[in-house]
């Protein structure tokens, strides 16, 4: 059983080595159901079978022990030197395997029934959500703010609030469902989506725009100033990056390149109008020169949804990130 419980451990720093350097993705929920259930059958075993078997062992050094000291008390001898508090103790003890499983068990579960069903943690990885969230920030996902969903499938079981215009929602990306993209909501069922020149329109109106005073916004990453603009979507004002000299090009290849719905989007060399079917989202980034989103590769379905974003809870190269954003 040490063995097997050395061989999984291996596994598990093989798997998760890989997500870190890059070499595959990480379905972490599959992941902490798999050893929530692997180390229930430890606990289980070590509950029912292991821990009375030592207890029995224990039990059986006291019938032994009673039965040496009455033995040489019938030769007379009443002082009996003797180790039965040790040996005891090394009866009992839980091997090493068994502590880090079926004594991991408590923790995983919570762990798993936390991040399943109220917070999840997740990484920015790119800069497409510049200026609202930078990379290296560490947020944390409201998993019911959107609805209960069945851990690992994914499929709501309970309604809540349906993801509104300017919220910040974390979703399984449609073209590959193993990576999760963070973008803003944009457009929810029936409206129509108008991205052309650089602005933003929603059901015929242009959204407001206001333009920050200079410099704009710095990233330290790239050491550059970019022009920042302040953008309200329904109930959420929030900033945005606009490049007036790196606009988006959007003729050809979306005839090359299909999704779901296609046939509800139209397109220009600089231009792109959708109409949002139901049950889907139209979803940008607030660096919208330099975010891959729904004017590239269409539509997120309802079931794709993880969660809303609301908190920087970490940023290890600026503490000052730390709080809740828009």
């Amino acid at each position: 059983m040490g063995a097997l419980t050395g061989l999984l451990y291996g596994a598990l720093a093989v798997f998760l080595g890989g997500w870190y350097v890059g070499k595959w993705n990480g379905n972490f929920s599959l992941l902490l159901f798999i050893l929530s259930v692997v180390t229930l059958a430890f606990w289980l075993a070590e509950r029912f079978h292991f821990a009375p078997q030592r207890q029995r062992a224990a039990a059986n050094l006291d019938r032994q022990d009673g039965a040496r000291r009455e033995k040489l008390a019938l030769q007379g001898i009443s002082k009996v030197d003797s180790n039965l508090a040790e040996s005891k103790e090394a009866v009992l003890a839980q091997p090493w395997w068994l502590d880090w499983t079926a004594g991991l068990f408590p923790v995983i579960l919570a762990v798993f029934l936390l991040r399943s069903f109220l917070y999840e943690p997740f990484k920015i990885p790119s800069s497409s959500m510049l200026p609202t969230l930078l990379v290296g920030d560490l947020i944390l996902v409201n998993k019911f703010h959107y609805g209960v969903r069945l851990p690992v499938l994914n499929k709501k079981v309970i309604d809540n609030h349906d993801p509104q215009r300017g919220d910040v929602m974390v979703f399984r990306y449609p073209r590959d469902t193993s990576i999760d993209y963070i973008k803003r909501v944009v457009g929810v069922p029936g409206d129509e989506i108008s991205y052309t020149n650089q602005r933003l329109s929603l059901n015929g109106e242009l959204v407001a725009v206001e333009q920050k005073p200079p410099p704009g916004f710095y990233d330290e990453e790239s050491q550059r100033y970019f022009n920042e603009f302040s953008e309200r979507l329904g109930e959420v004002r929030h900033g945005i990056l606009v490049n007036p000299n790196n606009q988006p090009f959007y003729g050809g290849a979306d005839e090359r390149v299909g999704f779901p719905f296609r046939e509800n989007c139209r397109y220009l060399p600089d231009a792109v109008t959708c109409k949002v079917p139901a049950g889907h989202y139209f979803m940008m980034g607030d660096n919208r020169d330099n975010s891959q989103d729904s004017r590239f590769w269409g539509f997120v379905p309802d079931q794709n949804i993880v969660g809303k974003a609301f908190f920087v809870w970490m940023n290890f190269g600026n503490f000052k990130r730390i709080g809740s954003f828009q």
